[in-house]
């Protein structure tokens, strides 16, 4: 019999009400109230993480169909159901939220029972909140379960991720390292403003040490899972385990492994990071310096042909989301030699023709991230060739009929959307400072696609829909956890061109965080990892007062389905936990940190705006004796911006210490130059006895 797919669109978006009475007559029935995440309020399982068996204990007969609570994100997402030994292909969505799709089942079945295997195939993954077996007639209902219906069962073959908050904390040897604030001070600063402030940067330091310590945990935690052949790490650790892969490996989860080993430890850095990054440039490079996936099974590519397409994606991902921010963290490394090299040939194997060059893709994401690469790139290096590439795009989509909210009847402000806003923000940026004339064009085009996304993308509070169609108005019901990279667009307006609604309407945002966004139910520790990244960024600009209250709420939730173990849910997206998680601790050390790090030490720090003075808190459980390593002006001296502009997966400078000035660390008088205080300053630390300092420019 052949199988048909159907997909039956009952609603725009599922919650709880659509298993309200009605007469249906379902056979059997189950809902995955035990699924590890959730969308639109409802539970689920993803495939992505592995299979899922359905056992049905009904008595196979004609005419059955199995429906599914299918979920899609305004995508389209893919599954197979293997039903009595044969493969059915499931592929539905473009909407947001859950729809029941049907297949239908094989008239005869052997056995008393059905045995139904659902999997991920080659595309998206498919995620599912509920499962019934109905008569044919009786499809597309939209119906509770009936009181006598079978319950189905099901079983995930591969291991789920944890739930939020299902068991208890992970590490409870460290608990009351992070909750016992240090003895207070014999004598206490007479000045109360600075003894506050020396409080506040005491547990500043407790909260910056769990994040230091968990990012290292996840490092430990991915590196026991490496191939054994190759060193390097999966694409996740459930059914693609067998292969690394540029858009996720490397992109999403590697080069956060290197950030964490460059702040606690620089013999891992300088080895095992470093070794992996030549190994994978050395086996993976496929087409000039571009990547392709790796199969650790084959010790070979995984496919036997090369797909350019896949390819340009992957280096993308892997330039933007990954070699950048790392870069702007360590300046001129091994790994901005490899970036550059995937950057380069990108474009040199760049083939859609347009009115204003060959661009490498159609993709509103790989255009999106090419743009922000190239306008940093352009500066750090100061080659030509970054900016003209970057303007062929600035021209396609802002003076051609490619304007992402003039021309595009759907644009996502979410992740794999929002990459063109702050994109095309970045080059205007770029060519506002070296191309004036290209900044003229570029003018009204960008403020008319941040008005329409600020009319017709945000709620009453400030907060931006997972996706809108600028045209007719119309918007998802789901908030995207990118909200803040979408602002970081709009802030540069603000910065570059003084428009001050665009400054008003950051502000708006940030001031509802707290009140209406608290113990939001983001999609996973990913999504949100990249709400509190957009909130720490805007933050550092705009320091609405009740932000850092939500921030100190929110990271504890990323954090929580950590395993002892140190991964966190299993996936490549365990890396952006600990590069937002990086953020919020230089946030809480004002960009300090100490070298060597050591699990029991403690820094924290806290700027008294009005005075200038830098106050820090350091304790330590034993003796400790290093350095205090202190931020400098990353953006100028080693990106070469013109100015410190609002992007995606920056690390926010807070005290960087001006190269031209000298400064004064109390008590003791010590004067520092800037340089100096950069290279690192001594210290010892008696253990368990509290350290406060106090750096404040020279007069």
């Amino acid at each position: 019999m052949k199988h048909s797919l159907v997909a039956i669109s009952l609603l725009a978006a599922v919650s709880t009400s659509v298993f309200a009475a009605d007469d249906a007559k379902e056979l059997a029935f189950i809902r995955f109230d035990n699924g590890v995440q959730s969308y639109a309020g409802m539970k689920y399982f993803w495939l992505g993480d592995g299979d899922i068996t359905l056992t049905i204990d009904v008595k196979p007969a004609p005419d059955r169909v199995l429906e599914l609570l299918w979920g899609s994100k305004n995508d389209t997402r893919t599954g197979t159901a293997n039903i009595a030994g044969k493969d059915t292909p499931i592929r539905s969505g473009g909407y947001d939220g859950f729809r029941w799709i049907a297949t239908a089942l094989p008239d005869k079945v052997a056995g008393d029972k059905y045995t139904i295997v659902l999997k991920q195939n080659s595309g998206k993954p498919g995620f599912i909140a509920a499962a019934r077996l109905v008569p044919k007639g009786s499809a597309g209902s939209n119906s509770p379960p009936k009181k006598g219906a079978h319950k189905i069962s099901c079983k995930a073959t591969a291991r789920p991720r944890p739930a939020a908050g299902s068991r208890e904390p992970a590490f409870p040897e460290m608990r009351k390292v992070w909750a016992s604030p240090a003895p207070e001070p014999a004598k206490p600063h007479p000045d109360k403003a600075i003894e506050s402030a020396f409080r506040r940067a005491e547990r500043n330091g407790r909260q910056a040490n769990e994040q230091f310590f968990r990012c290292r945990k996840f490092v430990d935690g991915w590196l026991a899972t490496a191939d054994e052949k190759t060193g390097l790490i999966s694409r996740n650790l459930g059914r693609n385990r067998d292969i690394w892969n540029a858009k996720d490996s490397a992109a999403d989860n590697y080069p956060y492994m290197v950030l964490t080993a460059a702040l606690t430890d620089r013999k891992l850095f300088d080895g095992r990071m470093l070794d992996m990054l030549r190994t994978e440039t050395k086996l993976t490079s496929r087409i000039g310096r571009l990547p392709d996936t790796w199969s650790f099974s084959k010790q070979a590519f995984a496919s036997s042909k090369p797909n350019l397409d896949s390819i340009i994606f992957g280096g993308s991902e892997y330039v933007k989301d990954g070699l950048l921010p790392l870069t702007e963290w360590l300046g001129k490394s091994p790994w901005s030699v490899r970036m550059i090299g995937i950057l380069d040939d990108i474009f040199a194997n760049a083939r859609i023709d347009t009115p204003y060059g060959k661009i490498p893709s159609t993709n509103i994401e790989v255009n999106g991230e090419m743009l922000q690469s190239l306008s940093r790139i352009y500066w750090m290096t100061g080659d030509k060739k970054y900016l003209a590439w970057a303007i062929r795009l600035g021209d396609y989509y802002l003076l051609g009929d490619h304007h992402p909210t003039e021309n595009l009847t759907s644009l996502k402000l979410r992740d794999h959307g929002c990459e063109i806003t702050d994109g095309l923000a970045e080059l205007y940026v770029a060519v506002s400072f070296a191309r004036p004339d290209k900044a003229n064009a570029y003018r009204k085009p960008i403020h008319t696609m941040f008005d329409r996304i600020l009319k017709v993308g945000t709620n009453e509070h400030g907060m931006m829909y997972d996706s809108i169609n600028p045209k007719s108005g119309d918007h998802s019901k789901g908030l995207c956890d990118t909200w803040g990279y979408n602002y970081n667009g709009i802030y540069v307006l603000y910065m570059v061109d003084k428009t001050a609604k665009y400054r008003d309407a950051v502000r708006k945002v940030l001031s509802n965080l707290n009140e209406h966004y608290k113990d939001h139910p983001w999609r996973g520790a990913d999504s949100y990892a990249d709400s509190i990244e957009g909130a720490i960024c805007l933050f550092n600009r705009e320091r609405v007062d009740t932000v850092e209250e939500w921030l100190d709420s929110e990271i504890k939730d990323m954090w929580r389905p950590q395993r002892p173990d140190g991964v966190v849910e299993g996936w490549h997206g365990d890396g952006n936990s600990a590069r937002t998680s990086i953020m919020y601790a230089l946030f809480k050390t004002q960009g300090a940190h100490v070298r060597p790090w050591r699990k029991d030490v403690r820094i924290g720090a806290v700027m008294l705006d009005e005075n200038k003075k830098l106050c820090i808190s350091l304790i330590a459980a034993e003796d400790w004796s290093g350095k205090i390593i202190f931020d400098r002006a990353r953006h100028k001296v080693q990106m070469r911006l013109p100015i410190d502009y609002t992007r995606i997966n920056q690390f926010p400078e807070w005290f960087a210490p001006d190269a031209k000035n000298r400064w004064t660390v109390s008590p003791g008088g010590e004067s520092f130059t800037g340089p100096q205080l950069h290279a690192g300053m001594d210290i010892k630390l008696k253990g368990g006895v509290e350290m406060r300092l106090i750096v404040s420019p020279n007069k």
